[in-house]
């Protein structure tokens, strides 16, 4: 008899909780990850992210409440109003860093191999981008409010030859010597 009254309560649960737990998870997916915006009060460009648990609390409570777990541009700006928000909740999906990411690498081909990159996979490889010095690095090396400059400055690179060159930086006596790959990328870098 208790078994038939849990599984008619499960039965009555399921259709009852999946919409509340699919709001909730849609609701942490829109505003977690870390968010390019232009501060207001500054205008430069920051890196913020939204505290996306309180969003999820705030929503189930009937009035979604949007506030900065933190930003780049803190430390010099404590007292901030975060009316960046507002290009958050007009567009949340477009200035998620990912996405600009995303978006900048498409339609590209690597500066040495000449590859088109295609999409990114974040999970396996981070995209990757070379320098105007010339050194290959992974855009998680470079800070989040600076990715828009270098995505003006930098060049793209596949997975493959970041690995290839970051052995010809760390390892320069082992590594094949191969003048035609430099004056390809002078000349990639020159017509930029």
């Amino acid at each position: 008899m208790e078994k038939a009254i849990y599984l008619i309560a499960l039965l009555i649960a399921i259709p009852v909780l999946y919409p509340v737990v699919w709001a909730i998870r849609s609701v942490y997916r829109r505003y977690r990850g870390t968010r390019l915006v232009t501060c207001p009060e500054t205008r430069l460009a920051a890196a913020v992210r939204v505290d996306a648990r309180q969003a999820v609390m705030t929503a189930l409570a009937g009035h979604q409440v949007l506030e900065l777990e933190n930003c780049s541009l803190w430390p010099e700006h404590p007292q901030c109003g975060q009316e960046c928000l507002r290009q958050i909740e007009a567009a949340p999906e477009a200035c998620l860093l990912r996405n600009i990411l995303a978006h900048w690498y498409e339609g590209k081909a690597c500066v040495f191999c000449h590859r088109s990159l295609g999409e990114a996979h974040w999970m396996k490889h981070h995209p990757v981008l070379l320098s105007p010095e010339g050194r290959t690095l992974e855009w998680i090396e470079v800070p989040p409010a600076k990715i828009p400059e270098a995505l003006q400055t930098h060049l793209p690179v596949c997975w493959d030859c970041h690995v290839e060159e970051t052995f010809r930086r760390l390892f320069p006596e082992e590594a094949a010597h191969r003048p035609e790959r430099e004056a390809e990328t002078h000349e990639m870098r020159s017509s930029k």
